[in-house]
């Protein structure tokens, strides 16, 4: 719920940008002006609109199905066993650490600022409205993929199999509803889909910036540590967050890369070229 909240936040700041359909083509003959002056992407209201309400109706959509999970009983708990896991889970079973479930909450949502703080940018701060419709566009996409899983597809947590008795959880919240919903990540998922969106907006703006790699490398480790420490709390198993992370790193690159200018490519240069008896074009290409 508290997801949806934030979706819903940024909705309503940034809907509108939407409608002012950034159609100026990027120069292709002054690629530094274009990188500089210009948004790399464009959007339109008629196109994006319909896609992040269809998003966030799926997300409702999905959270109904997450409130009207069935609990387990405790017969049906205990009768679980690590055996009951694939091979490559089945050594998180039974793991729960309350200290690693609030920790993991701190990069958590400590990404949902990434975007904000990468309008600090010159280049991205001309156009903060267009970006943070595609924040919204990418949140509402990487929320409706995970809620629906979560709603509809049963895997009870690593958690279920340990007990309380050798450190484990407690019967209560091992037959809760709450955790029957193992697959997939989507702390992981919402924090990778964050991250890399607000680190493949910085390289799509700043093409030349020597900080790039740094950018990429922080969206991973952010969302690598999540994951992590979802992990060890027992909240999901590797192979959850293994798959939230791929979906939350590829929607949150693939929304912006979607919307890049088909002409704008980076480096190329397109000059006319004319002299005695001829006429053309001299076309360059600058590698990194």
């Amino acid at each position: 719920m508290k997801n949806t909240l934030i979706f819903l936040l940024v909705f309503k700041i940034s809907f509108g940008a939407l409608a002012q359909s950034d159609s100026t083509q990027l120069a292709v003959s002054d690629p530094v002006r274009a990188a500089g002056n210009e948004s790399p992407y464009t959007t339109r209201f008629a196109v994006d609109a319909p896609i992040i309400a269809g998003a966030l109706g799926l997300t409702f959509l999905g959270f109904k199905g997450i409130q009207n999970k069935d609990p387990l009983t405790l017969e049906k708990a205990n009768a679980l066993t690590k055996e009951d896991v694939n091979g490559f889970d089945r050594f998180s079973a039974g793991w729960f650490s309350n200290k690693a479930d609030d920790n993991s909450y701190l990069p958590f949502y400590a990404s949902f600022a990434y975007p904000v703080i990468g309008l600090l940018n010159k280049r991205t701060s001309k156009k903060a409205g267009q970006v943070m419709g595609l924040y919204l566009e990418t949140m509402a996409i990487t929320g409706a993929l995970f809620t629906l899983s979560a709603g509809y597809i049963d895997r009870p947590r690593p958690l279920v199999y340990g007990r309380e008795a050798t450190g484990g959880a407690a019967d209560g919240k091992r037959m809760s509803k709450n955790s029957q919903r193992s697959f997939y990540a989507g702390h992981t998922a919402a924090t990778a889909a964050a991250s890399f969106f607000a680190a493949k907006v910085f390289a799509d703006f700043n093409p030349d910036s020597k900080l790039k790699p740094y950018i990429w490398g922080a969206a991973a480790l952010t969302a690598g540590s999540v994951g992590y420490m979802r992990l060890k709390a027992g909240q999901h198993f590797l192979s959850d967050n293994i798959l939230g992370f791929g979906i939350g790193m590829a929607t949150g690159i693939l929304v912006p890369h979607f919307h890049k200018k088909k002409n704008a490519v980076d480096g190329l240069s397109v000059q006319p070229l004319m002299g005695n008896g001829f006429s053309g074009m001299a076309m360059t290409y600058r590698l990194k």
